[in-house]
């Protein structure tokens, strides 16, 4: 059964580079190693563990404990969860939202997200926001004023400044691109 392991401040590919060569080193077995995280494939011993935690603190790198790292995942987990698969965001302020959900202090989540992750939960939430907008785009079943609405954005102007600076496209040339794309995928059928 795999297990998941959480390394503190392991936001480069340079990071995931020393991670894959302390455990291809230890002759451990992982399947996944992404930000943050890793999953192994069998049970770290005690012994494994405190050489794999002396191996990365020598880079830079430490594993976070147990209850912190399930709390980063239950924050991503709320994040993911409210943007992608909810009618409708909350109509409170995103901040006290997670601060009721998780039953703690808003700023003691945010300096745990951002020490962890190496991004704040807003610009987490930014990012999963925007490719939210994207998909709805795509999907091209609901115009502007319906998915700033949906997603909780105070204008329309607010999302497409927005979409604008993560993608660099406004929201309406990125649905024509699209369009565009599909209707060449098709002639070349």
């Amino acid at each position: 059964m795999p297990q998941k392991i959480y390394i503190k401040y392991m936001v480069s590919i340079r990071c995931k580079l020393v991670v894959r060569a302390a455990l291809d080193a230890m002759g451990l077995h992982y399947s996944n190693v992404e930000l943050g995280e890793v999953e192994i494939r069998e049970i770290l011993t005690p012994e494994q563990r405190a050489e794999l935690e002396k191996v990365l603190l020598k880079s830079g790198l430490e594993l976070m404990d147990d209850k912190k790292a399930k709390l980063i995942e239950k924050i991503k987990t709320i994040v993911i969860e409210m943007i992608h698969y909810s009618d409708e965001q909350p109509r409170i302020n995103f901040s006290h939202y997670l601060s009721e959900k998780l039953e703690y202090n808003y700023t003691y989540l945010a300096s745990l997200f951002s020490e962890t992750t190496g991004t704040t939960i807003e610009h987490f939430v930014i990012a999963h926001k925007i490719e939210r907008v994207k998909e709805l785009l795509l999907y091209d079943e609901l115009n502007l004023t319906e998915i700033s609405y949906q997603l909780n954005y105070s204008s329309v102007a607010h999302l497409s400044n927005q979409f604008k600076r993560i993608t660099g496209l406004t929201p309406t040339f990125f649905r024509q691109l699209q369009q565009y794309r599909k209707r060449i995928a098709l002639e070349d059928l």
